[in-house]
C-alpha cells in the first residue's frame, strides 16, 4: 500500500480542543495531513488505522493508561518506529523526570517546549513525515522483496537506507555504498570498523560504545543516534539500528542493521533549541524592562497618537485627492462642451459681422457678444487648467530670466502700495514649463498677494533647487519651488482647504471668479509638479509652484518664419461629429474661399480619401465617436501619405504618452485664426491640389504639438 493522506496525516491529542485546532491548523498551513483525536482510545483507533506521526501533549497522557498504546508501539515491525512529537511546558528529558518517563514508554519521541515557534512545529513534522515516508518505502519493498541479497540492496537504496554488518568476533564490517556515502566516503572506496569508530564524534564515542557492549551481552536490538564527522570536517547525525544473527549455538555471529542520515531532523532540533534560548533571552529582557513600563507605554501612546495622526492626515489628503480628481474630470468635460459651443457662437458672430449692413448699433451688439464669447472661452481656459486638460507647450525655460522680463508687467498689476522684491539665485538649472501659461500662474499669485494686503505691503518671490524624495505627490527627482510670499491677512484651516477649488473664493461677490488659484494648481499637476499653500491669519501666505527640472537647455530663440499667405482656393476634407460646429467650420472655410468637403465621421473620411476626389488638406476633430482624430490621422497616411493634416480640439484630451507630430489649432478660435493657420498650412505646398508632406510641417511656437 502506497502511504497516501491518511497514512501521512499527524494525529493529535491535546489538553484542550483549542489547542487541537490550533496545532493542527499551523499543520494544515503548511501542506500536511492532521486529525484530531477527542481521547486516548480515539487516539489509539487513529494510530491503528495508519499515520505518519503523533502530537501528544504531556498533560493529556500524564496519568493516562498508557498499556495499549506502548504495547502497539513495541509490537510494530522492524521497519517502523512511529514518531512521536511530544508537547512539554517542563521542557524535555534533561530536565522533565516526566518527560523522561514517557520518552522511555513510547520510544522515538522529539521533544518540543511550549511555548514554541510555530516553524519549530512544522520543521519537526516535515522531518517525521519524511523518514515516516522512508519507513513506508522501506516497508514497501521489503513486502516485495525475496531474501535475495541483490533485491535488498535495491530494498535499501530505494529507502535512503544505508546496509552494514559487523562480523564477530573479529569486528569485521561490511559497508553498502550507501551507507559509506552517510560516513562521507566513496561508495566502492574502502571502510573498515576502524574508520567507523574514527568518524564518530568524540563527545558521543563511549555512548556508542556502551550501547554496543550491551546488545552483544543480551543481545537486545541495538538502536542509537549519534553525530559522526566526515573527512571534510562537516558534522552529520546517524540514526543506526541492527539485530543479532546467532550461530546453532546461541552465539552471536553478527550485528546487521541499516543506518540513515537523521542530520535535517537534527537540524529542525537544534534551530528549536536556539528558538528556545532567544526566547529565554527575550524573557530576560522583558524582565528587564519591566521596571520602565509605565514610561515605555506612555512613549509608545504618544507614538500611536503621531501615528494616527499622521494616517488620518493622509486619508484626508488621499479624500481631498480624490475629490479634487472628480471635480476636474467634471470640470474638464463641462469645459469641453462649453468649447464646442463657443466656437459655433464665434464662428457664427465672424461671419455675421462681415456681411451685416453698416449700422453702428448691431456692430455694438455683435462686438458685445464676441467679446462675452471670447470671455467664455477664457473661462473655459482657466476650468481645463483645472482639469489638467489645457493644451501646454512644456519646453526648457530660464525661470530667472523669465520672472525678471516680467518685474515690470507684475509692477504695474501691483501699484504704488505694493513693493515687489525678487530673491533669485544664480546658476538654476532650466525648468521644463509652458511660459505664457507659468507667467499667467505667476501673475495670478501675485494679484492674489496684492488682494490679501489692502493697506498694502512686500510681496517677495523666490526661487530654490530642491531634491523630491518622500513626497507622496511627485515623482523623486530634481525640481525648482517658485514661491510668492506676501504679508497680508492669510487664511483660516478651513478657507486653506478649500483655497485650490474652482469657484471658492474669500473675496467678496463681484471680486473674483475663484479659478485663480484653481488654474495654477492644474497647470502645476499637469506640468508634473505641485502648488504648495501654507498660511495663516494675520501672518501672510505662501504659494510654492514646484516645477520639475528640465533635461535640455533651454532652446535660442529665433525669429519666426514670415508667414506666406495663400492667394488660392483649397479643396478641404472637413471631419467633425457636431453638426454645430462642422456647419459653422463650413461657412468660415468657403468665405475664406475654399471648397470644403464635409464628413460626419473617421470612417466617412476614410471612404472619401479612398476615392480620387483631389484634397489639399484634412480638417479634423479629435474626440468622436468609433475613431478619433489621431487614429483617423494614422489611417489617412496610409491612404494619402503626404495628406496635410490639421488637428482642431477643444482641449488637450490626447491619450498620455501620445507623440503627436500634426499640427493643431485650439477650439474656440476666430476665423483669422483660422485663415493664418491655413496660409501656415498651405504656403508650404507647390500649387493647387499639392499637400505638403507631413515630415516637411512646421509648427508654429502658439499651435505646437501636445507634449
Amino acid at each position: 500500500m502506497k502511504p497516501g493522506p491518511s497514512s501521512e496525516r499527524a494525529v493529535i491529542l491535546a489538553a484542550s480542543e483549542r489547542d487541537a485546532v490550533k496545532t493542527a491548523h499551523l499543520i494544515k498551513e503548511a501542506g500536511y495531513y492532521a486529525n484530531i483525536c477527542g481521547d486516548l482510545a480515539e487516539f489509539e483507533r487513529q494510530v491503528a488505522s495508519g499515520a505518519g506521526l503523533a502530537i501528544i501533549a504531556d498533560e493529556a497522557i500524564r496519568t493516562a493508561d498508557l498499556v495499549g498504546l506502548t504495547r502497539w508501539l513495541n509490537e510494530q515491525p522492524s521497519w517502523s518506529d512511529f514518531p512521536i512529537v511530544l508537547m512539554s511546558e517542563k521542557g524535555g528529558p534533561e530536565r522533565n523526570p516526566e518527560a523522561a518517563r514517557l520518552g522511555r514508554a513510547l520510544g522515538n519521541v522529539t521533544f518540543i517546549e511550549r511555548p514554541f515557534h510555530p516553524t519549530t512545529l512544522v520543521s519537526l513534522v516535515a522531518a517525521a513525515v519524511r523518514g515516516r515516508r522512508r519507513q513506508y518505502q522501506t516497508r514497501q519493498i521489503l513486502e516485495d522483496l525475496t531474501e535475495s541479497e541483490d533485491l535488498l540492496q535495491t530494498a535499501l537504496d530505494a529507502g535512503h537506507l544505508g546496509a552494514l554488518e559487523l562480523h564477530l568476533p573479529d569486528f569485521e564490517l561490511e559497508a553498502s555504498p550507501t551507507c559509506k556515502t552517510f560516513f562521507g566516503r566513496k561508495p566502492r572506496g574502502p571502510f573498515t570498523y576502524q574508520d567507523l569508530l574514527e568518524a564518530v564524534h568524540p563527545d558521543d564515542r563511549a555512548r556508542r560504545s556502551e550501547t554496543v557492549e550491551q546488545t552483544l551481552r543480551t543481545g537486545a536490538d541495538y538502536r542509537i543516534e549519534y553525530r559522526i564527522i566526515w573527512p571534510d570536517g562537516t558534522q552529520h547525525w546517524l540514526d543506526v539500528r541492527a539485530r543479532a544473527v546467532r550461530r546453532p549455538d546461541g552465539s552471536i555471529r553478527s550485528l546487521v542493521g541499516v543506518c540513515s542520515d537523521i542530520t535535517a531532523r537534527k537540524t529542525a532540533e537544534i534551530e528549536r533549541e536556539a528558538l528556545l534560548a532567544q526566547l529565554a533571552a527575550e524573557r530576560t529582557a522583558l524582565a528587564e524592562l519591566t521596571a520602565t513600563l509605565e514610561q515605555r507605554v506612555e512613549q509608545r501612546t504618544a507614538d500611536l497618537m503621531k501615528e494616527v495622526a499622521a494616517r488620518e492626515r493622509a486619508q484626508e489628503q488621499l479624500r481631498h485627492a480624490q475629490k479634487m480628481e472628480a471635480i476636474g474630470q467634471l470640470t474638464g468635460g463641462v469645459a469641453h462642451d462649453f468649447n464646442n459651443l463657443l466656437m459655433a457662437v464665434m464662428g457664427n458672430l465672424d461671419l455675421l459681422r462681415k456681411r451685416m449692413p453698416e449700422d453702428p448699433r448691431l456692430r455694438r451688439l455683435v462686438d458685445g457678444a464676441l467679446q462675452g464669447a471670447e470671455r467664455g472661452a477664457s473661462l473655459t481656459q482657466r476650468l481645463l487648467a483645472f482639469a489638467r486638460q489645457q493644451d501646454l507647450r512644456a519646453v526648457p525655460v530660464d525661470l530667472g530670466a523669465l520672472v525678471r522680463d516680467m518685474s515690470e508687467l507684475l509692477e504695474r498689476s501691483l501699484g504704488p502700495r505694493i513693493t515687489l522684491r525678487l530673491d533669485i539665485p544664480d546658476g538654476l538649472p532650466a525648468a521644463c514649463v509652458d511660459t505664457n501659461q507659468l507667467e499667467l500662474a505667476v501673475l495670478n499669485l501675485a494679484i492674489n498677494a496684492r488682494d490679501a494686503m489692502p493697506d498694502g505691503g512686500v510681496i517677495e518671490i523666490r526661487l530654490a533647487a530642491w531634491q523630491a524624495k518622500n513626497d507622496p505627490a511627485l515623482q523623486p527627482g530634481s525640481y525648482l519651488k517658485l514661491s510668492v510670499v506676501d504679508s497680508g491677512t492669510g487664511m483660516s484651516p478651513d478657507v486653506l482647504k478649500r483655497a485650490i477649488e474652482p469657484f471658492f473664493s474669500s473675496k467678496p461677490v463681484g471680486k473674483g471668479t475663484g479659478l485663480g488659484l484653481s488654474m495654477v494648481h492644474g497647470l502645476a499637476v499637469q506640468l508634473g509638479g505641485a502648488l504648495q499653500l501654507s498660511s495663516a491669519v494675520g501672518k501672510g501666505t505662501t504659494a510654492v509652484l514646484v516645477l520639475p527640472v528640465a533635461t535640455t537647455a533651454p532652446a535660442v530663440e529665433s525669429p519666426e518664419p514670415a508667414v506666406q499667405k495663400v492667394k488660392r482656393s483649397a479643396v478641404i476634407l472637413l471631419v467633425d461629429d457636431d453638426p454645430l460646429i462642422a456647419m459653422s467650420t463650413m461657412e468660415m472655410l468657403e468665405d475664406l474661399g475654399h471648397r470644403v468637403i464635409g464628413a460626419s465621421s473617421g470612417p466617412h473620411a476614410l471612404d472619401i480619401l479612398r476615392s480620387d476626389q483631389e484634397i489639399d488638406l484634412m480638417m479634423t476633430d479629435h474626440v468622436m465617436p468609433g475613431m478619433t482624430g489621431l487614429e483617423l490621422a494614422a489611417a489617412s497616411r496610409e491612404l494619402r501619405p503626404h495628406l496635410v493634416v490639421l488637428l482642431a480640439t477643444g482641449y488637450a484630451e490626447l491619450p498620455d504618452g501620445t507623440q503627436v507630430d500634426l499640427p493643431r489649432l485650439a477650439k474656440p478660435y476666430h476665423q483669422d485664426q483660422l485663415r493664418e493657420r491655413l496660409d501656415q498650412l498651405l504656403g508650404q505646398g507647390a500649387g493647387p491640389h499639392t499637400a505638403a508632406s507631413a515630415d516637411s510641417l512646421a509648427t508654429p511656437s502658439n499651435l505646437s504639438p501636445s507634449h
